[in-house]
Formats: structure tokens, sequence, C-alpha cells
């Protein structure tokens, strides 16, 4: 595999976890604008910078030549520095989880 083909097999990646931590800092923001407005407005920001990232994403993968899939599934792979990380988005203590 080439590294182009990685990087459409990544970007797929990059782009749903950037839509996850999206919703989260949104949601983070929202509970904070009372009691902490600075913190929440910086939150807002970090959501449109990630917006912005993933439009970039997006474009990069479309010029890549879009989505290609992982020999052997997606549900899990490993990174350089030692670890897997599983997709759990949907936990419920809001952490990614490393094994």
């Amino acid at each position: 595999m080439n590294d182009i083909d990685k990087l459409r097999v990544m970007l797929p990646h990059w782009i749903g976890h950037n839509q996850g931590h999206g919703g989260e800092f949104a949601q983070w923001a929202e509970k904070l604008a009372s009691d902490s407005p600075e913190v929440a407005q910086l939150l807002r920001d970090a959501v449109q910078s990630l917006q912005e990232a993933q439009s970039r994403l997006e474009e990069a993968l479309s010029k890549a030549g879009g989505a290609l899939e992982a020999p052997g599934g997606q549900g899990e792979h490993q990174h350089k520095h030692g670890h897997s990380h599983k997709h759990c988005h949907g936990s419920d203590d809001g952490h990614h989880h490393h094994s």
C-alpha cells in the first residue's frame, strides 16, 4: 500500500474523529456558558477551527481519490507510538481509550 492509499484509509478516521470532538467541545461550551463565559467562548472558537480543519481534510480526501477501506477492516488500528486506538466516541466518560 503506497502513502496515498494509506492516507485514503486514515483521512476518514481523522474526519470522524474531529466531528466527535467538535460535538463534545460544543456541549461543554454550552454547559459552561454562564459559569465561565470566557472558557465557553474559547471552546466555541475551537469548534470553528475544527470545522475549518474538517473542510481541509475532506478536500484532501477528495483530491487523494476518496476513502479506501483498510485491509482487514477498520475497527482498530495501531499507532507508531506503541498503543492501539479503539473507536469509542460514544463512551460515557468522554475520553479515548488506549491500550
